[in-house]
Parts: structure tokens; C-alpha cells; sequence
């Protein structure tokens, strides 16, 4: 089936790799430009085959209403060039970014493109609201996972009457990554990989704290900010786990560096259904969501620095087969 598939952020690129290269060499691919999208698609060899790319705006700040139509336009007009040749497109999948399942039809003229008659939406960030929505004017089918938190999602999941939803047991982490050696012994200093993020994004202005640079004294530094990752962008998993420790604004990255078993100091007032369930699941995630003052801040930093020395005592629960159970409701024959 010649799919359309939608890399709207960093990680949506890392999931979705394994389906491009076991799908069709017509397959094509919608991408946002933002740098890491970019890098990521430009050192793809060995990890992303060469697909057909359409670039997009990503519709944050400024008139992102005016860009947000903009980009569904540029969209339909590129699916509809792309069924003029070939086999028609017969499906979009897209993780959290909701214009290009709109595209099947046009945002001025409403022509559809019949040929499409699948679109998947993949999320697992139940406070994208707006994203939700659109959503569910276009989605055919919607994969949410077993830990969803439907108080945080303005009652997206129990809109979903004429969907069909799937559920994922596990999180997108899960789909991308493999468990990883640890490092045998903790450096002297200790070594921690440290992203901070630029702000701008959908969530940023409501979860986005700043941590002082005191956290990091007496720590020997990897910077993995946004945009600013000066290494292979397809090795930042193996610098992950090659680290004693991670400190970070961002909750992906979180959540991608404790399933890889390295303890991570999140500084976010984020909220998702998968923070908890690897809290519940015995990972070494530490949390702070208030201003980074006090007593137990204080107290919260010298547990992570003391955590980073236990992880031998860890027993987290058995690593889910999320990538099969992914393969399965999209038809997929993964190569590797």
C-alpha cells in the first residue's frame, strides 16, 4: 500500500524509520522543517531510505493559523501531484500532526482524494488539544496507548464514536529503541548528557522551566540542546546510554533515556500518561515541576546524583513488544 508518512518532529522519525524502510520504494514523505527533522532526513543512510520529500511550515507562533492553512494547502497539492504518477496514495500516517490527514481533501475547494482511505493518527501526549481535534475531523484510525490519562485529553478519547481505535501497550520509545549495555562504572565526574529546549513549541510556554547552571557543577558535560547537538544525529540513543545521567527540559528525551536504564533529572510542569507509567514501571525518572529553589529541590538533585550510582539495583518490568504489536495494525513486514 503506497503510504504518505508524515515526520513532523525528531522522534517521529526514529519510530517511524523501521515502517519506511519495510514500505514501498513510492512510498513519499511529508517533513517539517525544523533542524533536527532535517538532520536526521540528510544522515538518514543506513536508517531511512531515500523517499520523495515534501517540506512544510511548522505552524507555531506568529499567524501560525495563516501557517497552519498554508501548510494543509502545500500538503493537498503535493499528494494530489503525487497521485497524477503511479500508484495513487492510499494512506497518510502521522504521529501528533493532524493538517496532512486533513490534506486528503482540499482546505478551499473540498475536492477529495478518493484513493486515500486510510489515516492514521499516532499520539501519546493527551494535552495536544488542538491537534486532537482536527484530528478527529480526518482520522480513519487513532492509536493511543493503554496508559492514556483521558482527564488530561478534553475528552478526545471519548469522542472517537465513528474511529477505529487501536491501543498500544507500551510506550513510543518502545517501538524505536533497544535495551542498551549501561556503562560498568560511573566516571569521576560524573558524565551527564544535559537538553534544554529553545521554547516556542505547542507546549512550551505552560511546562517550560528553566534550571540554573549551578545543577550542573562539578559534572562533566554533554550538551544535546535543541538544534545544538553537535554528534551524529542518528547516535543520540548511544550517547544516551553511554552517559551516567541525563538532565532535561525535554519529556521525550526523558522518556527515551530511562527505557534506555540511564537516570534522568526532568525539569518540566509537563503531565503525560507515559511519565507515570514509567514512574509505576520502576524506572529512574526524578520530576521536578516548580521553580528550581528550595529545600527540596535541593533534595531532589542529590537523590538523582545518588540514583546514578544504583542503577544496578533497578528492576524494571520486561521490555513490551510495542514495535510488533505497531507492525501489526499498520500491515507491516519490518526488515529488521
Amino acid at each position: 500500500m503506497r503510504t504518505c508518512w508524515v515526520l513532523d518532529h525528531p522522534a517521529h522519525v526514529r519510530l517511524l524509520a523501521p515502517f519506511l524502510r519495510a514500505g514501498q520504494s513510492d512510498d513519499v514523505i511529508i517533513a517539517t522543517q525544523r533542524k533536527e527533522v532535517e538532520n536526521l532526513l540528510q544522515q538518514g543512510d543506513g536508517h531511512l531510505p531515500r523517499r520523495q520529500t515534501h517540506w512544510v511550515e511548522r505552524p507555531v507562533g506568529k499567524n501560525r493559523r495563516k501557517k497552519a492553512l498554508l501548510r494543509w494547502s502545500s500538503s493537498h497539492r503535493f499528494l494530489r501531484q503525487c497521485n497524477q504518477s503511479r500508484e495513487p496514495i492510499r494512506r497518510i500516517v502521522s504521529i501528533g500532526a493532524p493538517l496532512e490527514l486533513m490534506a486528503w481533501k482540499s482546505p478551499f475547494l473540498r475536492r477529495r482524494l478518493k484513493s486515500i482511505e486510510q489515516r492514521w493518527y499516532i499520539t501519546d501526549t493527551e494535552v495536544n488539544h488542538t491537534a486532537h481535534s482536527l484530528a478527529c475531523k480526518a482520522a480513519t484510525d487513532v492509536v493511543l496507548p493503554t496508559h492514556w490519562r483521558e482527564e488530561l485529553d478534553n475528552g478526545f478519547a471519548q469522542s472517537l464514536k465513528s474511529v477505529s481505535l487501536h491501543r498500544l501497550d507500551g510506550l513510543h520509545g518502545h517501538v524505536h529503541l533497544r535495551p542498551s549495555r549501561r556503562p560498568a562504572k560511573v566516571s569521576n565526574p560524573p558524565r551527564i548528557l544535559v537538553r534544554r529546549l529553545k521554547g516556542g513549541g505547542i507546549h512550551d510556554e505552560d511546562e517550560l522551566i528553566d534550571f540554573p547552571d549551578e545543577v550542573l557543577d562539578g559534572l562533566l558535560i554533554t550538551s544535546a540542546d535543541e538544534n545544538e547537538f553537535m554528534g551524529d544525529a542518528w547516535s543520540l540513543d548511544r550517547e544516551i546510554a553511554a552517559h551516567d545521567g541525563v538532565i532535561t527540559q525535554s519529556v521525550t528525551l526523558a522518556s527515551e533515556a530511562v527505557l534506555l536504564g540511564t537516570p534522568t533529572l526532568l525539569v518540566s510542569k509537563a503531565e503525560r500518561g507515559f511519565l507515570d507509567r514509567l514512574q509505576s514501571d520502576g524506572h529512574p525518572l526524578f520530576r521536578w515541576k516548580k521553580e528550581c529553589e528550595g529545600v527540596e529541590w535541593k533534595n531532589l538533585q542529590a537523590q538523582f546524583l545518588t540514583g546514578i550510582h544504583l542503577t544496578e539495583a533497578l528492576e524494571p518490568e520486561e521490555w513490551p513488544n510495542s514495535r510488533r504489536q505497531l507492525a501489526n495494525l499498520l500491515g507491516s513486514e519490518l526488515i529488521d
